[in-house]
């Protein structure tokens, strides 16, 4: 009984100290655009004692849910969460890759029920599942019209192959164009590139997020990211808490922001 009024008393605690940050974040200080990275979904399975990592990524995915339910609240319009990369593709065991397919395309269905959302798939459709490809088509085309949260879902995504298509688009469409090689070499230019990539249109991330205490891109948003601030969580990804998200709005909010100077 004494544990039980303890996890409560400090229940509490956590939500008078999430609703006082919460109080303390001024709109001007919430970024527009915000990155996740979550992590630790495989660590968080094995302590917990569950016999499969697909219950580790089930409950990654149920924490991101929450984590963009956060984000609107707050008022930020743009959330791009890294779900699958193309490393993962080539690299994770079948099974567990079987579950994590059909737990990001749950999750498709599920934020593309959410009033206002948009849903908007950023990767290689080409190397998924057909129905994994199917479930973010269907997610992607049902939400095109809604102006509420922007949420990007980068599956089957690499920053690098990312920027390699951005460059074959720009050649291709000079091509068609007729102009030469060295008419595209003497005029290109980031914003270029930029305009061909997955998020073209979208502002670039303000901040980005990674959980479990790992401190490093993993091929994420690797052109997109080059002037966005940076913070990692300690926390595993399913164990990431309101006040952790808080605490990291907080931060971006205090920092001086330089975009490479």
């Amino acid at each position: 009984m004494a544990r039980e009024a303890s996890g409560r008393g400090r229940g509490l605690l956590y939500r008078l100290y999430g609703s006082r940050l919460r109080r303390r974040l001024k709109p001007q200080m919430v970024p527009y655009h915000v990155a996740m990275m979550i992590d630790g979904n495989r660590r968080w399975a094995r302590l917990a004692g569950y016999p499969t990592a697909a219950d580790g990524h089930r409950a990654g995915a149920a924490k991101m849910h929450e984590f963009l339910r956060w984000c609107d609240d707050l008022g930020i319009r743009v959330v791009s969460l890294y779900l699958l990369s193309t490393d993962n593709l080539r690299k994770r065991d079948s099974r567990e890759l079987a579950d994590l397919i059909e737990i990001i395309a749950e999750l498709a269905d599920e934020l593309a029920d959410e009033p206002g959302w948009r849903v908007q798939h950023v990767g290689r459709a080409d190397l998924l599942p057909a129905d994994l490809a199917a479930a973010l088509r269907r997610a992607q085309d049902s939400t095109a019209g809604n102006s509420g949260l922007h949420v990007n879902l980068a599956v089957g995504y690499g920053g690098r192959g990312e920027i390699v298509d951005a460059v074959r688009s720009i050649i291709a469409q000079h091509h068609e164009d007729g102009g030469s090689l060295e008419q595209l070499a003497a005029s290109l230019t980031p914003e270029q590139i930029g305009e061909h990539l997955y998020t073209g249109g979208q502002p670039d991330p303000d901040l980005v997020i990674r959980t479990s205490g790992e401190q490093r891109l993993s091929d994420f948003l690797l052109w997109q990211s080059a002037h966005s601030e940076f913070y990692f969580v300690e926390a595993l990804g399913p164990d990431l808490r309101e006040v952790d998200f808080l605490r990291a709005i907080r931060d971006f909010a205090k920092r001086d922001r330089r975009y490479g100077g």
